[in-house]
């Protein structure tokens, strides 16, 4: 299949390589990638970015989180994580309290502020979640719940 140019055509996602054939890699990336954007555009209207959202997730998941706790979580570099909490707490999501034995260590809360954020967030992400649900049966579903959790659990292990 080639393109006017000559040059060959890049398939649609579900097509050819980019389709059920494709590399499992890959096929994860590519969902991964396209989630992300869609998340992207659920979120812009309230000024959130899918970055923000997971940092403030899971801060209300594990109040009290350090930053180093937090970047593992969030698969974010330590130095991201800085960035997205200042602003977090610029805009009074975030709250930082030293460590109660290490003063240098700061734990985040959210504010009332960013519960707030969070469930109006949750309610966007929920929406596209659900979309993702809606192409698989319930016991589907649960299969490939534990099927990624697996293959994060496995490839953490063996490097």
């Amino acid at each position: 299949m080639k393109d006017g140019d000559g040059s060959p055509a890049i398939p649609r996602p579900g097509e050819a390589k980019r389709g059920p054939e494709g590399h499992l890699g890959y096929l994860l990336r590519q969902a991964s990638v396209t989630l992300r954007g869609v998340t992207d555009a659920a979120l812009a209207e309230l000024g959130v970015t899918t970055p923000q959202f997971a940092v403030l997730t899971m801060i209300v998941a594990y109040p009290g989180i350090s930053g180093a706790d937090l970047a593992r979580l969030a698969f974010l570099t330590p130095q991201t994580i800085n960035v997205i909490v200042r602003n977090l707490e610029r805009d009074g999501a975030v709250a930082k309290t030293a460590h109660a034995t290490h003063g240098r260590i700061l734990r985040l809360h959210a504010t009332a502020r960013g519960q707030a954020l969070l469930k109006r967030c949750r309610s966007r992400v929920g929406e596209v979640e659900a979309e993702l649900a809606a192409l698989l049966g319930r016991d589907e579903e649960q299969v490939v719940r534990r099927w990624l959790s697996a293959v994060a659990e496995k490839l953490a292990d063996g490097r």
